[in-house]
């Protein structure tokens, strides 16, 4: 019977095929290969002109038209902002007209009104594209559009995607800075010329096995000749300290030559109260108990500068050369720590005070050039991208810190002063190589090479005071150098085929790694070869349902200041450590997700860490030390289950949701309890609700309404609390879609202040801190120059594309 019926199935197939007239199909791309849809697509007569048939292309620009009789047409593809395309087509079987690109129109448009238009999000294969431009959002910085962006965490000085720390690319670009510097970087780029981001939560073989996730953040390219530009000043004031950034931004094109510079400053003070409970314990019963009240204000005026010059050479050949420069002064940048800590004895009676005054000043400067070349071949789509790289990083810090010792009455019991100088010097020098070649009208190839060498010098040298004499502290001076050499080869082949998507690589990579103490005479020298599998396979049933699934693996390389052996005293009773023997942690990442009615995904994963590296707060009991140590963990295990909806509630309202339940288990090794292996393990729970109104009769009036929870969480063997934030701002579009004035307040209730707290076998430790979380915003950007044709030729449709969703 089974056979009867495959029989019948595949008769009535080939006969209902052999039955239909000629099919036409292909895709529609732009001039940076991405695809387009909804283009328009209409078959004519190629006699009379008179109307045949029509469609529009899909999410990822391809489109069909079938039962078209065998004769003369004229096929037409247009899109508004972009140049009509016509082909003359002798019809008489199945065609392929492969990928047209279609090219970005530069004509005056008379008439038009530029509104603002709501967020957009799009699925591809092997990401989630976020598009914001000419969004209300786009009048903000880039730092307030990853708050909205679909999957993205920001809280409390960190950007995370699923629980990990993401790399941040600008159009592919990697950006060579730390956590903190990329969001100082963002918080001070106006998001005027921001196109989307990119939310890559598996990267594919094409990027860096390096880091977990990757945010690409896309910027929109000048394409007319002229000049336009922006500035934009920003307003914070939190419960001690008010915070500003000033920046502009300028673009200028000629026929050949695309130009673009950046430069913003964000003076701010912020300020920090922390209250730690310490408990000291020896046979299961509590010696002593520490309280400090941990007050610090940090001055800072961080100054960004990015420039791009593109210069096509021919047809088929351009250079580019690119710049980011963070840079603080040592003028600017400091911080001053008071703290006071009272001591009680077993008999919970107070038995001393000690006060610390910690003054703290740094200076950075972070400097990074890139050069681009870029040659097209003859045929359609076929590049070669060569690139070379160098970051040079120079990072010192000095520090003075005294400590009072006193009675319960405030007599002096003694003093104590120490001085830390510590320098680190980072060089980077990355070459890469990218082919890429499409091998049918929706299949493509990739490949790639690229060397990388890092060596970092870092110096600390600590001094101690005897009778008002400075000298050396050897034991805890040193110079460590670190030197690693990566060598990376990738291929990936993906292809696109009527429901169905595919994108499978393999990277293979590797690095040799040199380290030396200076004054310990400390080598550790190693090497290793590891393999980064990815597969992307998405499956559409119609334009609104589709499923997905991903896996891939990745790398997380300890940071150079993690290797560092030596003691970094903060002050007399606690020290940041390093291990140059860290391994290199190992992520495997599992993913199936199941899109519904295009608004709504539903999405589970499994995620494996193998040697997580964190720094991990340790109390010696018999010593009364505060150990903060860079540590391999055995391994951490997650999974859970995200719900995300991005869509229209009722007219000028949308709204976007993600909701995860996750498990997440770490188990670390106790190095203050004789290395017994421990875990802790949780139920966690994370929500964020963002809304968008668009209010007046042009929409030129939004309101942003965002709220954010999350249940306790584990790192490592320390539990936070539970946190929320309410944001509210409104921003006003006036003068001609020329300026925005926005204002609002973050943190309504003043609920996203963090606690922690350690607790197993004999350690005992609660961390409570507060920050200015609540803040109230102001914040203004002005256009000027000739910007009009550019936003007109992206916004003018957006009303009508949006209707077809």
């Amino acid at each position: 019977m089974l056979q009867k019926l495959i029989s019948f199935y595949l008769l009535f197939f080939c006969v209902f095929g052999y039955a239909q007239d000629s099919i036409i199909e292909g895709k529609i791309n732009d001039q940076n290969k991405q695809p387009i849809a909804y283009v328009n697509v209409v078959i004519k007569s190629a006699v009379d002109s008179t109307f045949v048939a029509g469609t529009s292309t899909n999410e990822v620009g391809y489109f069909q038209l079938e039962g078209i009789k065998k004769g003369n047409y004229l096929l037409e593809i247009s899109f508004i902002g972009y140049s009509k395309k016509s082909i003359d087509l002798d019809l008489s079987v199945n065609v392929n007209i492969g990928t047209i690109v279609l090219s970005e129109e530069s004509q005056e448009l008379a008439g038009v009104t530029v509104i603002a238009k709501r967020p957009t999000v799009k699925r591809l294969v092997d990401r989630i594209v976020f598009n914001v431009e000419n969004s209300t959002l786009s009048n903000s910085n880039v730092l307030d559009v990853l708050k909205n962006t679909p999957g993205v965490i920001v809280n409390d000085g960190s950007i995370s995607v699923k629980n990990s720390t993401p790399t941040v690319y600008i159009n592919d670009r990697k950006v060579h800075l730390s956590s903190n510097e990329v969001q100082q970087l963002l918080e001070g780029t106006s998001a005027t010329n921001l196109k989307s981001i990119e939310v890559i939560t598996n990267p594919p073989a094409k990027y860096e096995a390096e880091g977990g996730a990757v945010l690409n953040i896309v910027t929109s390219k000048n394409i007319i000749a002229g000049y336009n530009g922006s500035v934009f000043g920003n307003y914070k004031q939190g419960s001690e300290f008010p915070k500003y950034s000033f920046g502009t931004s300028h673009f200028f094109r000629t026929k050949n030559l695309n130009t673009y510079l950046n430069y913003s400053i964000s003076p701010r003070k912020d300020f920090r109260n922390n209250s730690e409970f310490i408990n000291f314990i020896e046979e299961d019963q509590i010696i002593s108990r520490w309280e400090t009240d941990y007050r610090r204000v940090r001055d800072n005026a961080n100054q960004n500068i990015n420039a791009n010059i593109d210069y096509t050479l021919d047809k088929r050949n351009a250079i580019g050369f690119s710049t980011s420069m963070l840079i603080s002064p040592r003028e600017n940048t400091k911080t001053q720590v008071n703290s006071e800590t009272e001591v009680f004895g077993s008999d919970k009676l107070l038995d001393s005070i000690f006060k610390t005054d910690n003054k703290l000043r740094d200076e950075t400067f972070n400097i990074a050039f890139t050069l681009d070349y870029l040659h097209k071949f003859k045929k359609e789509g076929e590049t070669l991208a060569i690139s070379g790289h160098h970051t040079n990083y120079d990072f010192s810090s000095f520090q003075n810190v005294d400590t009072n010792y006193l009675f319960p009455d405030q007599s002096p019991i003694r003093n104590n002063r120490f001085q830390t100088f510590s320098n680190q010097i980072i060089k980077i020098y990355t070459g890469q190589l990218d082919y890429e070649l499409p091998i049918t009208a929706k299949a493509q190839f990739e490949a790639g090479a690229k060397v990388s060498n890092i060596s970092s010098e870092n110096t600390l040298n600590q001094f101690t005071f005897e009778n008002d004499m400075r000298q050396e502290d050897f034991e805890n001076s040193d110079i460590f150098l670190y030197d690693e050499t990566n060598y990376a080869l990738y291929s990936s082949y993906s292809n696109d085929w009527e429901s169905w998507s595919l994108k499978l690589g393999l990277r293979t990579e590797y690095t040799n790694i040199k380290g030396n103490s200076i004054s310990t005479n400390q080598n550790s020298d190693t090497d290793y070869i590891k393999f980064f599998p990815s597969l992307h396979v998405l499956n559409r049933f119609n334009s609104n349902n589709e499923i997905y699934f991903n896996y891939n693996r990745r790398i997380y390389r300890p940071r150079y200041n993690q290797l560092n052996p030596f003691k970094y005293f903060l002050n007399d009773n606690a020290y940041v450590t390093g291990d140059p023997n860290l391994q290199p942690q190992i992520d495997d990442l599992f993913t199936l997700g199941y899109t519904l009615n295009k608004d709504y995904t539903f999405e589970v994963y499994f995620r494996h860490e193998s040697n997580p590296t964190l720094q991990i707060t340790f109390q010696d009991n018999s010593e009364s030390l505060i150990k903060h140590i860079n540590t391999n963990i055995d391994q951490s295990v997650s999974y859970g289950l995200d719900f995300t909806a991005y869509t229209k509630v009722v007219n000028h309202w949308n709204i976007y949701l993600l909701s995860s339940l996750f498990y997440y288990e770490n188990k670390f090794f106790a190095l203050e309890s004789n290395n017994t292996l421990e875990s802790i393990d949780r139920w966690s729970v994370f929500t964020q609700v963002n809304n968008y109104f668009s209010l007046l009769k042009d929409k030129s009036l939004g309101v942003d309404l965002s709220y954010v929870f999350s249940s306790r969480i584990t790192d490592g063997p320390s539990v936070s609390n539970n946190t929320s934030g309410l944001d509210i701002s409104l921003r006003k579009i006036f003068w001609n879609n020329r300026a925005t004035l926005s204002v609002g307040v973050t943190d309504v209730f003043n609920a996203q202040n963090l606690s922690w707290t350690t607790r197993y076998l004999n350690q005992d430790v609660f961390v409570s801190s507060k920050e200015e979380n609540r803040l109230f915003t102001l914040g203004f950007s002005y256009k000027f120059g000739n910007f009009r044709l550019n936003s007109n030729k992206k916004s003018i449709e957006f009303d009508e594309r949006n209707r077809l969703n």
